[in-house]
């Protein structure tokens, strides 16, 4: 005869069985959606100018990261899941910009954003979004490099290391009547503060600064008389798809300095254009030129670009390419269960990734992971030469 505790005991282990069973069965039950959770495309999002004059950059940028994820894709994906690229048509417009984002931050499934477009999309996209790594602004402006944003990762050079590289050069060659173009907006704001800041470190005076009205504006007849006016020896010139239209202005007005730009200028189209022109710039370059052939990193771009079937090969594509690699790199190290958190802390573990040439240097205080910068021109054949 059982008495009331040993009742007590054998109705704990039947219910203890029971429970057992049914539990066993629910994670029966759930093991396809686990299943499916780890097999499932890895959601990146990218919002960027697809139309307007900034076009050119949005698709080179788009471009090389497709390249870059078709090529792990075929590879068997990173811990064996693809990855898939999600991308919006901002116009070029920082409040499209940011509605895009947060459409894409409002997405679970989507684990990390890449490179936004620009210095004021940059701005609006990083006020807004603070939880979703961001991997590679299309902005060398200093002051968001230095913001502090802990979830912004980048892989450009700010843009006072390129005025730096420009401006010793100038003064190498004994070349110290320095003048400048810039687009009055964030982006153009930040060179000139940069510009004067490299020049006040070699006591150099500019002898002539002028303005477009912005970015996107064909309006630069104007600057480009104002500087044809004045005796420079070199132009630097901030501007991006309105480059060759202001140096072809500056040079039918009379403009003899030698021409500088920056890495944003350095389009397909842009260099292009400007290989057409009797006198073509020297350009800072924030990645090596994709012809290097001692760069793994420019061999690896070039075969996967062929791979995808994009042709025209730029040094915007191949930034494209590389802010891809290292938002890459970050969700391999993220392992099994990938997440913005766990993307996030695979990034800042990259202290010394060779990025194929490159040394990629994130931690837990450092987001400015690129200091790389170098000097290139362009042939009448539109090659580009260092």
């Amino acid at each position: 005869m059982q008495t009331p505790e040993k009742n007590k005991v054998a109705g704990q282990r039947q219910w203890s069985r029971r429970q057992w069973i049914q539990t066993s069965g629910a994670l029966i039950a759930g093991a396809p959606y686990i299943a499916r959770s780890q097999s499932a495309p890895i959601r990146v999002a990218a919002t960027f100018a697809n139309s307007g004059v900034e076009k050119p950059n949005g698709q080179g940028l788009f471009q090389g990261a497709q390249a870059c994820f078709n090529a792990i894709n075929r590879a068997g994906g990173i811990n064996g899941r693809q990855v898939e690229l999600v991308m919006a048509d901002d116009e070029f417009n920082p409040a499209k910009a940011k509605e895009n984002a947060l459409k894409f931050a409002s997405d679970a499934g989507v684990v990390a954003l890449l490179h936004p477009q620009g210095t004021r999309q940059t701005t609006e996209v990083m006020n807004a979004v603070r939880t979703v790594p961001i991997v590679g602004p299309n902005s060398g402006t200093t002051a968001l490099h230095k913001r502090g944003a802990n979830n912004v990762f980048w892989v450009r050079t700010n843009y006072d290391v390129e005025l730096e590289r420009l401006v010793r050069f100038a003064d190498t060659l004994n070349l110290k009547q320095i003048a400048l173009v810039y687009p009055n907006d964030p982006f153009g704001l930040s060179v000139l503060d940069g510009f004067n800041a490299a020049l006040a470190r070699r006591n150099i005076k500019a002898v002539g600064v002028a303005s477009t009205p912005g970015t996107a504006s064909l309006e630069v007849g104007p600057a480009a008389k104002a500087l044809a006016a004045v005796p420079a020896q070199v132009l630097i010139m901030s501007l991006v798809g309105t480059l060759p239209a202001f140096h072809e202005a500056y040079r039918a007005a009379g403009g003899t300095a030698i021409s500088f730009a920056l890495s944003l200028g350095g389009s397909a189209p842009n260099l292009a254009a400007m290989a057409k022109q009797p006198e073509r710039p020297i350009f800072s370059v924030i990645v090596p030129p994709p012809n290097a052939e001692r760069f793994e990193l420019a061999r690896k771009y070039r075969a996967d670009m062929r791979a995808s079937n994009f042709s025209g090969d730029s040094l915007v594509s191949l930034e494209g390419y590389a802010d891809a690699r290292v938002l890459a790199e970050g969700i391999r190290r993220a392992g099994a269960r990938v997440d913005r958190d766990s993307v996030t802390a695979g990034l800042e573990s990259m202290s010394d990734f060779d990025l194929g040439g490159l040394r990629i240097r994130y931690g837990k205080d450092a987001r400015e992971g690129n200091t790389y910068t170098d000097i290139v021109t362009v042939a009448q054949n539109g090659q580009i030469l260092s």
